[in-house]
């Protein structure tokens, strides 16, 4: 990943965690103290909790490893497969998958440290500081159309679970119909299908993750754009973080090997691994939809990915596009 801003710079030096003087940063990156702090404000603006201290100089609370598209690439059991792209910043990885060209390879995966314009389900926003995340998205071609697609997301929330739990254990980590894994009522991560095609195939999915590492001290316990409150794997996992470019790099071959048994296999291939982290299973359910609100117990998805509710005495079939669910 070639540097992007200055800021981006200013990030490097601080990555391993120990104060650095403002004296001995504008010396390093050849420019004046008071290009310095504004380099500092830049981070403070993307919600990296960089601290300042007189006499000590700058620090970031803990040491962070910025992306490498080199070393994810070297990690993966196949280095030679589709291509890796690493971006300090983008409106959204979605949508920059997207730009790219009809002879863009499959499987291709964009990753950045910062998005802009980052978004999940819904259209939530989804912003997560440089060096404080993982945020990628994969592009998948298909020759049946949207349809053939129902319950992708929960084929690739299993994916992410095994990623995560073959690199550090998360004691709860579950996943919630349709599209998240949570600890508890916390969210650690999230998946976002987007999909463009003839409705009769073939079609292009693009398959987004957001994943949280750390919160800054910050961070607000409710976001009026997040339905549940979040979580990072600092918090909830029962060991050290693992690097993160080991950890995009698991995602990935995760993700990839899931599309490809997808394509072949369907949301079948997934369901009893989903049905042991389904954290709607057996709970009261209160559902949003167009008939009103109705009450009702999570029992479970059905071939298609629709979320099965027992009303008390007779099930009915919930799909992501229109409905909330709640506890």
């Amino acid at each position: 990943m070639k540097p992007a801003s200055p800021a981006q710079d200013m990030l490097q030096q601080l990555a391993h965690g120990e104060a650095v003087s403002g004296e001995l940063l504008a010396e390093r990156l050849g420019v004046t103290r008071a290009a310095i702090w504004k380099q500092v404000a830049a981070l403070r603006a993307l919600g990296l909790p960089v601290a300042a201290r007189t006499g000590a100089g700058y620090r970031l609370p803990w040491p962070l490893e910025l992306l490498d598209a080199a070393r994810i690439t070297e990690a993966l059991d196949d280095p030679a497969g589709a291509l890796v792209q690493v971006h300090w910043q983008l409106d959204s990885t979605q949508d920059a998958l997207a730009r790219l060209g009809e002879d863009t390879p499959d499987l291709t995966v964009v990753l950045a440290e910062s998005q802009s314009a980052g978004r999940g389900r819904r259209g939530r926003d989804w912003q997560c500081p440089p060096g404080m995340g993982i945020t990628l998205s994969c592009l998948k071609r298909f020759a049946s159309g949207p349809a053939a697609l129902s319950g992708l997301s929960i084929a690739m929330g299993v994916c992410a679970v095994q990623a995560i739990e073959s690199l550090v254990s998360v004691p709860g980590l579950q996943l919630k119909w349709p599209n998240d894994l949570v600890v508890g009522e916390r969210k650690l991560a999230g998946i976002l299908i987007e999909v463009d095609g003839e409705y009769d195939g073939p079609c292009v999915a693009r398959i987004g993750l957001g994943l949280n590492l750390r919160l800054a001290p910050e961070t607000p316990e409710r976001p009026e754009a997040m339905a549940l409150p979040a979580t990072d794997l600092a918090s909830c996992g029962s060991g050290p973080l693992p690097g993160r470019n080991l950890l995009a790099a698991r995602l990935i071959a995760h993700l990839r090997a899931g599309l490809l048994r997808f394509e072949r296999e369907g949301l079948a291939a997934f369901a009893d691994a989903f049905a042991r982290r389904d954290s709607l299973a057996g709970q009261p359910l209160v559902i949003h939809g167009a008939q009103g609100q109705q009450q009702g117990k999570g029992c479970g998805i059905d071939a298609r990915g629709a979320l099965r509710v027992d009303l008390g005495g007779r099930t009915t079939t919930v799909f992501a596009d229109k409905v909330s669910v709640r506890r």
